[in-house]
């Protein structure tokens, strides 16, 4: 006797209008989360990075007498700097994978003109028909194919359709956390040596504090999405997402 599991996937491989509906979702309009704590978040991880720039470029790289040194650290820093925005607004504004809310009508698993013995799940909350992996969210209120989970630094769930933007985000983040480490350590250590004159544009303590402030956020960064770079590639390569939550039969 087969397990629920493996009926599932039988229906869903006799059955593609459970996964080509889900292609409609987006039509027409941006996918975007109203959540006030998400969207908090989000502008949050916007203003750190930009405040990253700020103290790389105009006081540590633009005051050095090195140009080829300000050269080749800027536009590797800035450069990284803008894809992982890019890839932030790629993760938030990308359908996930949301099932169609509420096609678990009579009319719709007529149509599917299931067997007997065969099952599908239907979400409770979302009235909706779940592909096998697919999870409701509380916050999207929608069921996510594959939903790995929701992360409020994006707004966003991290799904089938957008986790390879958000590996990409958490990759590029890590990287510039640890360059602007790298860049900060070297800045203590010229500065030191010659006592701050001619270091930088701003007065000793204020060039101090922006420092200090840009390392701990880089050191909080680079812990943050080395770890979860380090989770999803993780996922990936064993192609694994969250357990699976409620599921109803479909009847």
């Amino acid at each position: 006797m087969q397990t629920s599991g493996h009926r599932l996937r039988d229906v869903e491989q006799h059955h593609p209008l459970l996964s080509s509906g889900e292609e409609e979702v987006t039509v027409g309009r941006v996918w975007f989360i109203q959540d006030g704590c998400g969207m908090v978040c989000a502008s949050m991880t916007w203003f750190l990075v930009m405040y990253a720039e700020f103290v790389v470029n105009f006081v540590m790289l633009l005051p050095s007498k090195s140009f080829w040194y300000s050269l080749i650290n800027g536009v590797a820093f800035n450069f990284l700097a803008v894809l992982a925005l890019a890839s932030h607004l790629r993760t938030m504004l990308t359908d996930p994978g949301a099932v169609p809310k509420g096609n678990a009508t009579k009319e719709y698993m007529d149509s599917l003109q299931l067997k007997p013995g065969e099952v599908i799940y239907k979400c409770p909350k979302c009235c909706s028909i779940k592909p096998e992996r697919a999870h409701h969210c509380s916050i999207c209120k929608r069921c996510i194919r594959k939903m790995d989970h929701h992360c409020p630094w994006v707004n966003n769930c991290v799904g089938e359709n957008n986790q390879r933007y958000f590996v990409l985000f958490t990759m590029y983040i890590a990287s510039i956390s640890l360059h602007a480490l790298c860049l900060s350590g070297f800045h203590f250590f010229t500065c030191v040596k010659v006592q701050w004159n001619e270091c930088s544009d701003f007065s000793p303590p204020v060039a101090v504090m922006l420092l200090i402030f840009l390392c701990l956020e880089a050191l909080l960064f680079l812990t943050f999405t080395a770890v979860m770079f380090g989770t999803q590639i993780h996922s990936i390569c064993n192609d694994e997402t969250v357990s699976r939550t409620n599921q109803t039969p479909a009847r």
